[in-house]
């Protein structure tokens, strides 16, 4: 299946952030990279769900916000695949092993940490037994996806980020919490893509 892409991302983010994302061809040489995983599991009642983190609050920019598991590349990653797989066993304990990864999505670029994020479509058969990193990961947001697939969560909120203050930005609401910028656009592409399939 060809990825729906940066269209699909789009579509979740701020204007701001297209003007932004528009501007950054020399960047990406300078660029930090990292690698998170989209992980599907079924739950304990056998319903789809899929894994989001809820970040500890420290001094940087994407402190307390929501997001893949994943991280940055290191110098023993042979691969941003193995960054995810590497990085999500460390922060919510699931066998990386046990991940079975069925594509890699399209990269985004974070410009307020200056890096291109590499996001991996990847599922367990079992219902993961998750430990949480405690000093990073604050909580773990346990997602259905017949809830993800229903437009009611799409909206627009107007929130102050990093590059811009009291802006509209579109937002999921997912489990009482309001998912929006890289993690949304990431999702945005998720979602088209099962669409197409469900």
């Amino acid at each position: 299946m060809k990825l729906p892409g940066e269209s699909a991302q789009f579509k979740m983010a701020p204007k701001e952030r297209i003007d932004e994302l528009k501007k950054i061809a020399d960047v990406k040489k300078r660029a930090k990279k990292a690698g998170v995983l989209a992980l599907f599991y079924p739950s304990v009642s056998k319903q789809t769900m899929f894994a989001l983190i809820l970040r500890k609050t420290y001094k940087g920019v994407h402190s307390a916000q929501i997001g893949f598991p994943g991280g940055k590349f290191e110098a023993m990653d042979s691969s941003l695949r193995v960054t995810a797989l590497r990085e999500t066993e460390e922060e919510i304990g699931v066998n990386q092993n046990k991940v079975i990864v069925l594509k890699k999505l399209t990269e985004v670029y974070i410009p307020p940490s200056n890096f291109f994020v590499q996001p991996f479509l990847g599922y367990t058969n079992k219902t993961p037994n998750f430990i949480l990193q405690e000093d990073e990961v604050e909580d773990l947001i346990e997602v259905p996806l017949k809830h993800f697939m229903n437009d009611s969560i799409k909206s627009f909120q107007n929130l102050s980020t990093s590059y811009a203050k009291n802006i509209e930005v579109p937002v999921f609401k997912l489990n009482n919490h309001r998912v929006w910028g890289a993690t949304a656009m990431m999702l945005s592409e998720v979602r088209e893509m099962l669409k197409q399939l469900l």
